[in-house]
């Protein structure tokens, strides 16, 4: 609404038109999210599900944003007795709290991703390259094995320097073309590649089956796929760390339990349909999370925009004991939105 849309109208009707605009936009708000979290609630019925801690940068921001508002009430409070200095001040720090809300949110998102969950990431349980279905590693004459995202060997988790090791050589299958054959360069003698639990050769630098036969295109595609879960140190499970610490994966509200590469519910190993169905399952829960507050990040942001502009006021003497209508109003949406940020993050932290 333009700023001369308000003239002619008395103090008070002006206050109250512009509060109830306000009130609006948060009602608009609010049925959003209670849209949001009522389909998240509704898509956990009959799906596997991923639920892990959330980052602490989500705790840090919600400390920040809780001091945000105590610093914009105690704004208020100061140009109602007329002290611009103290308003200057902590409309400043509500600003550049209002920042740093947007800073932990932003360093949470980049805990997630450093922790495999990322909106991009589709599914729940690795399915292209997976180790074994197609192909196996021998490291000096012994088989690596796979226990959740662990690499093993002789039962043990391999050594960082063996791990290391297995990921440059595995880094030359990285990418397969169409085109073209791999071309493969000299092989590191430790380990050996098994296909279909046959050995492979490097015949004119291009990998060949023992009968001298050459990898097809897609044979090359899948174990591209495999180097690269090799390269992320992802096993079975898209999310890093050990599932039962670190992760856990719910199927109509009951957690299940990995043994021996395999998913069991309630004391049964997965039938054949649902263990199709959990490797075809997308990531549901960590796309819900990621709407759910990055939504709300982008109205904190545009908020901050407003805040900005009061606080360029304040330094400017636009306040007063009389007027001001405009710091009262935004401060109205600023608790808000703090509110539902505390909202967000113990529904997240309940069900997600």
């Amino acid at each position: 609404m333009k700023k001369d849309a308000y003239r002619g109208l008395s103090p008070e009707v002006k206050e109250k038109a512009r509060k109830n605009l306000v009130y609006v936009g948060i009602f608009s708000v609010i049925m959003l999210f209670a849209g949001f979290t009522s389909a998240y609630i509704v898509s956990m019925g009959d799906a596997f599900w991923l639920k892990y801690p959330l980052p602490n940068a989500f705790y840090v921001s919600t400390g920040v944003i809780a001091l945000s508002s105590l610093t914009i009430y105690l704004g208020i409070r100061a140009i109602k007795q007329n002290k611009q200095g103290l308003l200057r001040i902590f409309v400043s720090l509500t600003l550049l709290l209002g920042i740093g809300f947007v800073y932990f949110q932003m360093k949470a998102y980049n805990e997630l991703i450093s922790h495999g969950s990322n909106p991009f990431n589709s599914h729940i349980l690795v399915t292209d390259g997976r180790y074994g279905d197609y192909y196996e590693i021998k490291y000096n004459d012994q088989f690596i094995g796979v226990d959740g995202n662990d690499f093993l060997l002789n039962g043990k988790k391999i050594s960082p320097q063996q791990l290391k090791a297995y990921q440059d050589f595995m880094k030359q299958f990285l990418d397969a073309n169409p085109r073209k054959p791999m071309a493969i360069g000299k092989m590191d003698k430790r380990f050996t590649l098994y296909y279909n639990h046959e050995p492979l050769i490097v015949l004119k630098n291009q990998l060949a089956k023992a009968d001298s036969t050459p990898l097809q295109y897609v044979d090359e595609l899948r174990l591209s796929d495999l180097a690269k879960n090799v390269r992320d140190e992802r096993g079975d499970f898209f999310h890093r760390g050990r599932i039962g610490k670190d992760f856990d994966i719910f199927y109509k509200g009951k957690k299940l339990v990995y043994k021996n590469r395999q998913l069991y519910y309630q004391g049964r190993k997965l039938s054949r349909y649902l263990q199709i169905k959990a490797m075809e399952t997308a990531d549901t829960g960590t796309s819900y999370l990621y709407v759910i507050t990055f939504v709300h990040l982008l109205h904190v942001a545009v908020t901050l925009l407003f805040m900005l502009r009061l606080t360029i006021y304040s330094f400017s003497g636009r306040f007063s004991s009389e007027d001001n209508l405009s710091l009262r109003v935004g401060s109205i949406f600023w608790h808000f939105l703090g509110l539902l940020w505390l909202y967000l993050l113990l529904f997240l932290l309940f069900i997600h």
